[in-house]
């Protein structure tokens, strides 16, 4: 089988969306697919490296130039994201007969640059693995007006784009709701799949899991409990909620780290020195021989959503820190990824934005009570390995993939 990847981001880079890539290109060329990945040469994380470009059995990676002006202005990103486009558009255009060809949503809309190759080639199927809505997503961010053109033009070309798709990947049921509600008629036929991300299993042993990492010289006195938000701030998150918790923890040797970037992050900055929060630790994007040491230290695992983002994004956090057996401290809406993990699983708390008490309450008694925290973490660790899984995700690609196929 021809199967074809396309997405911005690619391994050596950090970025979450190209990692995914990377293990399910690379599970289907073990398979014996010809395997074709077209990405960019742009980092999402501007230490990340880029593997020289070259093939290997049964996997191809095409490396299109792009700008990299990287992610500082929306200005530059979209200069970015044009080029790719562009690139994308004319490999896909001049690409053999595709049997699957799989789309992700970084930059938003790439799907077409595939639809371009199933107009040449109608018997090739597209499957768009959707990470991100758009334009909804930069409807709740402020950057377009709900009801202005541009909103109106992107959902009616989203509209045009999902009638040339086979399949559609969501992370969520709340994910597959609202496509449904905009771009999926009652009528369609159009099939939708719930797959939520994961972590490789290989790269989380539990044996060594057990025995513990190093940890990492930066952090906290490892006698502090450690809350850990690890990852992206992006638009879609908020630490109000954790900012009112901190002010009540300020005498309780707890320490909140948070290791990564994005939008939020001068947020973030501003609301550590304007409360004088000392026991904030604010640490850029870590080489990622270095995260896991930075799991192994911490006591709980942050995560965030706002309300308005629920069924735009999927937080990728969840997954590495099951891995790492982390209980969850989610602060969010209902229906969420995360939340439907912590309730299934019992693995952490799931919490309302405002609800600072019960952020204080969890946290003090995973200091205080042993029992308990060791129960959310070995329930974390059985998530992981029973739903979030390289082991219990890829079989469900295998099956829509040979069944488009077929």
């Amino acid at each position: 089988m021809r199967l074809t990847l396309l997405n911005q981001f690619y391994p050596p880079d950090l970025a979450p969306t190209g990692q995914l890539a990377a293990s399910l290109a690379s599970h289907r060329a073990e398979r014996g697919d010809e395997v074709t990945v077209i990405t960019g040469r742009g980092k999402y994380v501007p230490e990340s490296g880029i593997a020289a470009t070259g093939p290997t059995a049964h996997l191809r990676i095409y490396r299109l130039w792009t700008p990299g002006l990287g992610k500082g202005t929306w200005a530059r990103r979209l200069i970015d994201y044009i080029c790719f486009y562009l690139a994308a558009a004319m490999r896909m255009l001049f690409l053999p007969r595709q049997d699957v060809i799989i789309c992700l949503t970084t930059p938003p809309f790439i799907a077409w640059a595939a639809a371009l190759h199933r107009w040449l080639h109608p018997s090739t199927r597209l499957i768009l693995w959707n990470m991100d809505c758009y334009p909804e997503a930069l409807i709740r961010a402020e950057l377009i007006p709900e009801h202005g053109r541009i909103a109106r033009l992107l959902r009616w070309q989203n509209r045009l784009l999902f009638r040339q798709l086979s399949h559609v990947i969501c992370l969520d049921a709340a994910m597959v709701r609202l496509l449904s509600s905009h771009y999926i008629p009652d009528s369609s036929a159009l099939p939708t799949t719930v797959i939520p991300n994961w972590e490789p299993a290989e790269r989380f042993a539990a044996a060594e899991l057990a025995q513990g990492w190093i940890l990492g010289e930066r952090l906290a006195p490892e006698s502090r409990l450690r809350v850990l938000h690890i990852g992206n701030t992006g638009y879609g998150h908020s630490f109000v909620t954790i900012v009112d918790a901190s002010e009540q923890l300020r005498e309780v040797p707890v320490d909140f780290v948070f290791v990564g970037g994005g939008e939020r992050w001068s947020w973030l900055e501003a609301a550590r020195h304007e409360r004088a929060l000392a026991h904030w630790h604010l640490i850029r994007y870590l080489p990622e021989g270095q995260l896991k040491a930075a799991m192994a230290s911490a006591g709980c695992a942050l995560v965030t959503l706002r309300d308005s983002y629920l069924g735009i994004i999927s937080p990728s956090k969840l997954h590495a820190a099951l891995a790492m057996a982390l209980p969850i401290l989610y602060v969010g809406p209902e229906g969420s990824n995360v939340d439907e993990a912590i309730r299934q699983f019992d693995c952490g708390v799931s919490l309302r934005h405002g609800n600072a008490k019960g952020v204080v309450d969890f946290i003090l008694r995973l200091r205080s009570d042993a029992d308990y925290a060791g129960g959310l973490r070995q329930r974390a660790r059985n998530a992981f390995e029973r739903d979030f899984s390289d082991q219990k995700t890829l079989p469900s690609f295998d099956r829509i993939i040979e069944g488009l196929a077929d």
